[in-house]
């Protein structure tokens, strides 16, 4: 069957293949924010069990940088707020996607059924006279 598609619905099994792989990706970006928060939510709560006047270090690229309570508890937060924000944004993007899988799915399905009899391209089409 797979050589006898028409165009049309070719097309859509194209688009359904490329709405998989987006699927993916979103999925996949998804669970490295969810990740990411995570760990960075932990490290938050494991400083709030910190003496405020602990010498404490932040890794910047290959090095360690000293820093103070305050600002390694702002940039965490800050952090944990993006986050939050981005994990929201990637569920939601996620939701459309998949919604567009499902709608695109079933256009094809409805192509495949409705053009097996009586398509524009199949015979016995009902202007055919």
């Amino acid at each position: 069957m797979q050589g006898s598609l028409p165009p049309e619905a070719q097309e859509k099994l194209e688009e359904l293949q490329d709405l998989q792989e987006t699927a993916q990706k979103v999925s996949a970006q998804k669970q490295q924010a969810e990740t990411t928060l995570s760990e960075s939510q932990s490290a938050l709560e494991a400083l709030e069990d910190i003496d405020e006047d602990t010498q404490m270090y932040r890794e910047v690229g290959e090095l360690l940088v000293s820093t103070d309570y305050e600002s390694a508890h702002d940039d965490l937060q800050d952090k944990v707020d993006t986050l939050e924000i981005r994990v929201e944004q990637l569920g939601k993007q996620e939701e459309r996607v998949e919604e567009q899988f499902e709608s695109l799915q079933q256009e094809l399905q409805q192509m495949l059924q409705g053009g097996a009899g009586g398509g524009p391209m199949g015979p016995g089409g009902a202007g055919g006279a």
